[in-house]
């Protein structure tokens, strides 16, 4: 964490600049930034007013709902071959608090804060929890002002995108993907053979090797193969997985223009 955050909250228009959205109604980002210590002590300072101070717990609440649907949505239209067991790993990742935190620090959340004395003397600003909370409840903020495209372009860009990319890239991916798995469901849901694995090529040097796999996926009541997924590399397990993949792309590909 940042231990150099001001006790003194920024001006929330430097957010919106960050965020690429300027409120309609400025009262909901400001609710969104306040937290309840700070809506409590408004209160104990005023014990006459009628109306309860607002803080960002509602929506938090809202915000955390609408992350979930974007976050389902794009993964449901990228990932057309994955299983509900991927895709639900996949999201669970992506709305974790350990990815959203990134997200609250690299958006400076911290230093817009609205905290009580007491949380604002305990390190609030700094805190994993409050700056998730915070993260969410602009999301909800966002989808209140201007509706759910906006909220669904700017949680792809600054929440969901960045993370997916990368985690795509590094081969993290890999670990939650698990193509060969996920083929084995999908031919077994729909009464398929399994797919025979060949490998058909062996390069390289002993210490740098380079394995050429074959995934056959057979036809529907012969042993005539249907289609078939070529992938090279560097472990024979990676080149399964990558020809296991295509074989998934094939069969997405062939029931999305069935039901065309």
């Amino acid at each position: 964490m940042n231990p150099s955050v001001s006790s003194h909250p920024r001006e929330p228009v430097t957010l919106e600049k960050t965020l690429g959205h300027v409120f309609a109604s400025p009262e909901l980002l400001h609710q969104a930034l306040t937290h309840s210590s700070q809506a409590r002590e408004s209160e104990a300072a005023r014990p006459t007013a009628t109306e309860r101070a607002k803080d960002n717990e509602q929506l938090e609440f809202l915000g955390d709902a609408v992350l979930g649907l974007v976050a389902t949505e794009e993964l449901f239209r990228r990932f057309p071959q994955f299983s509900e067991g991927q895709l639900s790993k996949l999201r669970a990742h992506l709305v974790s608090k350990n990815h959203l935190i990134n997200v609250a620090e690299r958006l400076e959340l911290g230093r817009y804060l609205r905290l009580g004395r007491g949380e604002e003397k305990s390190g609030g600003r700094n805190k994993s929890a409050l700056l998730v909370d915070a993260l969410e409840a602009v999301l909800g903020a966002i989808y209140l002002d201007a509706g759910f495209e906006t909220a669904r372009s700017l949680i792809l860009r600054h929440v969901l995108l960045p993370e997916l990319e990368e985690f795509i890239s590094s081969g993290k991916a890999a670990k939650v993907t698990d193509y060969k798995s996920a083929l084995q469901e999908k031919l077994q849901a729909t009464n398929r053979p399994q797919p025979v694995y060949v490998m058909v090529k062996e390069s390289g040097p002993e210490h740098q090797k380079t394995f050429t796999i074959e995934a056959r996926l057979l036809a529907m009541g012969n042993s005539q193969v249907e289609f078939l997924g070529r992938a090279e590399g560097s472990t024979k397990k990676n080149a399964e997985q990558d020809a296991a993949r295509q074989v998934l792309e094939y069969l997405a590909a062939k029931e999305n223009g069935a039901g065309e």
